[in-house]
Protein backbone atom coordinates (compact mmCIF):
# COMPACT_ATOMS: atom_id res chain seq x y z
CA UNK A 1 0.00 0.00 0.00
CA UNK A 2 1.18 3.50 -0.44
CA UNK A 3 1.56 5.65 2.10
CA UNK A 4 0.06 9.45 1.14
CA UNK A 5 1.98 12.02 2.99
CA UNK A 6 0.25 13.79 5.87
CA UNK A 7 1.93 17.10 4.49
CA UNK A 8 1.82 18.34 0.85
CA UNK A 9 5.46 17.93 -0.53
CA UNK A 10 5.42 20.33 -3.35
CA UNK A 11 5.64 23.78 -2.41
CA UNK A 12 2.93 25.64 -4.12
CA UNK A 13 0.46 22.98 -2.44
CA UNK A 14 1.95 23.22 0.98
CA UNK A 15 1.39 27.28 0.50
CA UNK A 16 -1.89 26.46 -0.79
CA UNK A 17 -3.34 24.19 1.77
CA UNK A 18 -2.32 27.50 4.84
CA UNK A 19 -4.90 29.28 3.09
CA UNK A 20 -8.57 28.90 3.49
CA UNK A 21 -10.89 29.36 0.72
CA UNK A 22 -12.69 32.62 1.02
CA UNK A 23 -15.90 33.21 2.01
CA UNK A 24 -18.51 35.65 0.16
CA UNK A 25 -18.94 38.85 2.26
CA UNK A 26 -22.14 38.86 4.62
CA UNK A 27 -24.38 41.30 3.41
CA UNK A 28 -24.79 44.88 5.00
CA UNK A 29 -26.89 44.71 8.12
CA UNK A 30 -30.19 46.81 6.87
CA UNK A 31 -31.23 49.40 9.99
CA UNK A 32 -34.81 48.94 10.49
CA UNK A 33 -36.43 52.05 12.40
CA UNK A 34 -38.76 50.77 15.21
CA UNK A 35 -42.25 51.82 16.03
CA UNK A 36 -42.61 54.90 17.87
CA UNK A 37 -43.27 53.98 21.75
CA UNK A 38 -41.62 49.94 21.52
CA UNK A 39 -39.54 49.07 24.51
CA UNK A 40 -36.21 47.60 23.41
CA UNK A 41 -33.99 45.50 25.40
CA UNK A 42 -30.73 46.99 26.08
CA UNK A 43 -28.09 46.43 29.13
CA UNK A 44 -26.69 49.72 30.65
CA UNK A 45 -24.46 50.25 33.42
CA UNK A 46 -25.50 52.28 36.32
CA UNK A 47 -24.11 53.90 39.40
CA UNK A 48 -25.27 51.89 42.64
CA UNK A 49 -26.80 54.68 44.23
CA UNK A 50 -28.75 55.61 41.31
CA UNK A 51 -29.95 51.58 41.29
CA UNK A 52 -31.02 51.85 44.78
CA UNK A 53 -32.57 54.60 44.51
CA UNK A 54 -35.26 53.47 41.95
CA UNK A 55 -35.06 50.19 43.50
CA UNK A 56 -36.01 51.72 46.72
CA UNK A 57 -39.92 51.71 46.15
CA UNK A 58 -40.06 48.29 44.85
CA UNK A 59 -41.02 47.02 41.67
CA UNK A 60 -41.66 49.02 38.50
CA UNK A 61 -38.11 50.84 39.02
CA UNK A 62 -37.38 50.09 35.01
CA UNK A 63 -40.80 51.92 34.36
CA UNK A 64 -39.34 54.87 36.71
CA UNK A 65 -36.08 54.89 34.93
CA UNK A 66 -37.81 55.05 31.66
CA UNK A 67 -39.79 58.35 32.92
CA UNK A 68 -36.77 60.02 34.51
CA UNK A 69 -35.09 59.54 31.45
CA UNK A 70 -37.99 60.46 29.24
CA UNK A 71 -38.73 63.00 31.19
CA UNK A 72 -34.67 64.43 30.55
CA UNK A 73 -35.16 64.16 26.76
CA UNK A 74 -38.50 66.22 26.51
CA UNK A 75 -36.72 68.62 28.50
CA UNK A 76 -33.90 68.63 26.05
CA UNK A 77 -35.85 68.85 23.16
CA UNK A 78 -38.68 71.54 24.60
Amino acid sequence: MAITPRRPVNPKDAAEALFKPMKKPAAPAVERRSAPDVKELVTIKLDSAVLEHFQKDGPGWQERINDALRAVVQADLG
